[in-house]
């Protein structure tokens, strides 16, 4: 009986560093409480923080981003109701100069942008009015650029201060950075999930910057909807997709193959234009009077304004219609290297739509492929090529062009990824890993050809990936 007593009554006290009854326990509970209450209090204010920031610079990208899309759309009107603007395109060209020089922004570009996520190297705030009237001034007096470089710069921009006014630190502000990059292009294309997952892919290829997914997605979400809102229509394209049959996912192999080279084509052209101009041209007053005086001389010759300003009417009668000139993808090539390596502004990727769906829809009859789908795969894959950014393309592929093509400009798109190589259209893009072996490279853009630095020879993983 005794010895009863003695078990129930040790099994009535608390064990040591127990919860049981007693001050010892009641405090130790509440310690874990407040641990439990400081964790969630973590991801509240995270969520918090990024919320407000991302719906701030998305209604600021989509207020500006309208005046812009409608600034570029005026511009184009304009051209086209007085052809002689063209002959204005190298005054226009001292003006960009001269406002550079005057706002200490002259070299500045997209690379910069992925350059302050890279390492924080910082932005100037005159780099937004600076890339907005430098691109509404070559769009207006006829040069060959799109409007996704402007959208990048300025939205990188804005981003980038907006966190600075939150007192953000220097990884945030790379997030930031992002984000506003998301709003933009999204305001511009309509496109907010392609612009989510590109602005988080195209810095390092190879890494997905997850902590980036809610502020980029709330931003273009946000920039999105103000747009809409404006009066902006998204881009869209009605295509006409054939039935899924394994001869025609053979052909669309094929054709995603011949765009990579059409991608690496554009990519070296755009940088031997531009290192040949600054040789041959070192004086950037100069340089932007040649090239605009050239870029007169190729229209008067070519005897049509298709491969001035973006092209969004040739694209357009690519993809829905079936038409396009077969030299028309070299001839943007060409006017668009020869517009961005004098100095005047703009972007790559409506260039990179406008050669890819002028090269599908004369390359895909060649290949058994109606024309029109074919200019769709090829818009998809030769921009997938120029900026190493698979499942960004694909993203924007379905945004633009609708699903009913996807598991094709899937297969294009990765085809293209793959043979394009260590090309692409920002320097500044860092690519992580091999595009030919599950391996951790490193290497810049622009700066690695296969197999170089042992890229397939065996090896030990970095201590990096090892962790």
């Amino acid at each position: 009986m005794e010895r009863e007593e003695i078990q129930t009554d040790h099994r009535r006290e608390p064990a040591p560093g127990g919860s049981g009854p007693g001050p010892g326990g009641e405090r130790r509970a509440a310690d874990r409480l407040r641990a439990l209450v400081a964790h969630v209090g973590l991801y509240v204010r995270a969520l918090a923080k990024w919320l407000a920031l991302a719906v701030l610079v998305g209604v600021v990208c989509g207020g500006v981003g309208t005046a812009f899309h409608v600034g570029i759309d005026q511009a184009t009107a304009l051209r086209g109701r007085f052809p002689w603007l063209l002959a204005c395109l190298p005054l226009a060209g001292l003006v960009i100069v001269g406002f550079y020089k005057l706002t200490r922004t002259e070299g500045q570009g997209t690379n910069d942008i992925l350059d302050e996520v890279h390492a924080g190297t910082g932005l100037s705030l005159w780099l937004l009015p600076a890339i907005f009237l430098g691109t509404v001034l070559t769009h207006l007096c006829g040069g060959s650029a799109g409007r996704e470089g402007a959208a990048l710069q300025m939205g990188g921009t804005i981003g980038y201060h907006a966190g600075r006014a939150f007192r953000l630190d220097d990884q945030d502000l790379r997030v930031a950075t992002m984000a506003g990059m998301a709003a933009f292009f999204s305001a511009l294309f309509g496109t907010p999930l392609a612009a989510t997952v590109f602005a988080m892919m195209v810095i390092s290829v190879g890494i997905f910057y997850h902590a980036a997914f809610i502020p980029c997605l709330t931003a273009a979400l946000t920039a999105y909807g103000v747009s809409r809102w404006l009066g902006v229509e998204p881009t869209r394209f009605t295509v006409e997709v054939p039935a899924l049959e394994t001869w025609m996912l053979v052909r669309v192999a094929v054709l995603g193959a011949l765009c990579a080279l059409v991608s690496v084509l554009f990519c070296k052209t755009l940088q031997g234009a531009e290192r040949q101009m600054k040789r041959y041209l070192p004086n950037p007053w100069l340089r932007v009077v040649v090239g605009g005086a050239a870029v007169i001389v190729l229209t008067l010759l070519c005897g049509t304004t298709d491969y001035n300003g973006a092209g969004m009417a040739v694209i357009t009668a690519a993809v829905e219609e079936g038409t396009a000139r077969p030299e028309a993808f070299l001839l943007k090539i060409l006017f668009t290297a020869l517009t961005l390596a004098a100095g005047f502004k703009g972007g790559e990727v409506v260039p990179c739509f406008f050669i890819g769906a002028a090269f599908g829809c004369a390359a895909g009859p060649l290949l058994g492929i109606p024309a029109g789908f074919a200019a769709a795969v090829g818009l998809a894959a030769v921009f997938c090529g120029a900026t190493n950014c698979p499942i960004a393309s694909i993203f924007l592929a379905v945004e633009l062009l609708g699903d009913g093509g996807l598991l094709y400009y899937a297969l294009a798109c990765g085809i293209s990824y793959m043979l394009s190589g260590y090309n692409g259209l920002y320097s500044s893009q860092m690519i992580k890993y091999s595009k030919l072996k599950a391996r951790y490279i490193n290497v810049y853009t622009n700066a690695h050809h296969a197999g170089e630095d042992g890229e397939l020879s065996p090896s030990q993983p970095p201590d990096d990936e090892k962790r």
